[in-house]
């Protein structure tokens, strides 16, 4: 078996990527001394590829060059393109999560088959494990296998799950989960939603009744609304993260699968176009895959592979 890859304090610890951004810089990049006209368009391309955007990738392209002056070695565009999109990820706070005093409300939402459910419970193993005690609420009432999984986690993490019947009210599982945390004196509820297209106007509306129900219940709350996106489908997660943070009041983006994606510019058009944090990253499949988003360490990643 292929050892797993040490992840470094402060890193992703996320492999060259072949076919990515990176190798196709290596190839713009690694002709002649200084750039040409033609190299700055290649690269604005090559950042488009990437799922960077085209409004993202014209500016990323003229603040490198603002940046760098018009004599620069390659190397120097290299390091000034890094330099620039950690500077556009560090600005909106990505890689920034603090629960604050307790108790916490995380509310975790996204479309269909973005792995979701699996990212709640590598949330609830990473807070259990820095000594917080967490309760999940399964308010993905539509699939009974999304509760059992839910339950199953809970199991494994020593975690408790508060859960309804199919077809529940989802409002009224986050109602019970939060009255449960406070008589037992848990900090940290993570709430599970179910998964829901952005473009299905009655059910985005059902999410902010899930907030309204947790307002009431307890005031200030949810801290955090965490959106997890697939980092595998490109610029229509853009798309995804504007619709929901319109209708959900999205604090924060979580990227599943970014260790399986070549292309993972999307967390930079989040970041620049929606001024949006990237928190968390899913980099594996196990419990602790889920690592806090570090800005540096992505786009090191990013440009160089």
């Amino acid at each position: 078996m292929m050892a797993r890859p040490r992840r470094e304090p402060g890193g992703l610890g996320l492999r060259p990527t072949p076919g990515g951004l990176g190798s196709r810089l290596r190839g713009i990049l690694g002709i002649g001394p200084t750039p040409s006209e033609a190299t700055w368009e290649e690269l604005e391309e090559a950042l488009v590829a990437a799922d960077v955007g085209a409004t993202t990738a014209l500016e990323l392209v003229d603040a490198t060059r603002a940046r760098i002056g018009a004599d620069a070695s390659m190397a120097e565009i290299r390091s000034g393109l890094t330099e620039e999109i950690r500077e556009r990820l560090d600005r909106v706070g990505s890689g920034r999560f603090a629960l604050g005093p307790p108790p916490a409300v995380i509310l975790v939402v996204g479309v269909n088959g973005t792995g979701k459910t699996t990212i709640v419970a590598k949330l609830a193993a990473r807070l259990s494990g820095e000594g917080h005690g967490v309760l999940l609420a399964a308010a993905d009432t539509f699939r009974a296998a999304a509760t059992e999984q839910l339950r199953l986690w809970g199991e494994q993490l020593k975690v408790p799950v508060v859960a309804q019947r199919p077809g529940a009210d989802p409002g009224a599982v986050a109602f019970d989960a939060l009255a449960a945390a406070e008589s037992r004196g848990i900090e940290v509820v993570i709430v599970d939603t179910a998964g829901r297209l952005q473009n299905k106007t009655q059910l985005m509306a059902e999410l902010g009744k899930i907030r309204r129900v947790i307002e009431r219940r307890m005031p200030g709350q949810p801290r955090h609304v965490l959106l997890v996106l697939d980092a595998v489908i490109g610029q229509n997660g853009l798309a995804q993260a504007e619709a929901f943070a319109h209708d959900a009041g999205v604090t924060g983006v979580v990227l599943a699968k970014l260790d399986g994606t070549a292309k993972g510019g999307v967390a930079v058009a989040i970041a620049d176009r929606l001024k949006l944090p990237i928190v968390f990253a899913g980099v594996g499949e196990e419990a602790r895959d889920l690592a806090p988003f570090d800005p540096a360490a992505y786009a090191e990643w990013l440009v160089s592979g």
